[in-house]
């Protein structure tokens, strides 16, 4: 297997790593914590799902033919803190990722180093990719954030659980050596 299909697994992978991390913070939190916002600056979990849904929506459209920031992105309205409610919410995150999962399908190592833009800017495809892995991870961090503010349960940690790091790295180091995808076992645990 060579570097770029590697590459394109690699990023599916990781994309997925953070869809399954979005859900899982979003799981532990009430419906009406959903809107929450610290001040008015700040965005609630459902105005994150929203602008990452116009995010997914326009980037990854006719992703290798067409303006990243398309014509019909209304990005200010995704900021707006209407309480659209979990269903409609979780509508909108499934359609945003089944979007990226789609364009990342119909791609191929022959298109990573095609030129598409993104607001007129020129990117490599896997530079445009690269992008989006970082911008989404910012993102589900901070539904991450929100949603250990928010949970009126205990938390239920979504890595390596406080004061266990000991105990993990004992059983990671039990192990032999072998070549393998960080997500591997985090995506096992589904």
């Amino acid at each position: 297997m060579g570097f770029m299909i590697q590459y394109l697994d690699s990023a599916k992978r990781q994309f997925m790593m953070y869809k399954q991390l979005g859900e899982k913070a979003m799981a532990q939190i009430d419906d009406g914590e959903l809107s929450w916002q610290a001040n008015e600056d700040s965005n609630s979990v459902t105005m994150i799902v929203k602008h990452m849904w116009g995010n997914m929506m326009s980037r990854w459209t006719d992703f290798l033919t067409t303006d990243g920031e398309k014509p019909w992105r209304q990005r200010d309205a995704e900021f707006e803190n209407e309480g659209i409610g979990r269903d409609a919410m979780m509508k909108k995150w499934d359609e945003g990722w089944q979007c990226v999962f789609n364009a990342l399908d119909s791609i191929t190592d022959a298109d990573l180093e095609r030129i598409i833009y993104i607001r007129n800017e020129g990117h490599t495809v896997l530079e445009a990719i690269n992008r989006q892995i970082a911008h989404y991870c910012y993102h589900v961090g901070q539904i991450v954030y929100i949603s250990k503010l928010r949970s009126k349960e205990e938390w239920k940690s979504l890595s390596i659980p406080r004061n266990k790091s000991n105990e993990y790295n004992a059983g990671k180091f039990s192990q032999e050596k072998e070549r393998k995808h960080f997500t591997d076992d985090w995506l096992e645990k589904k």
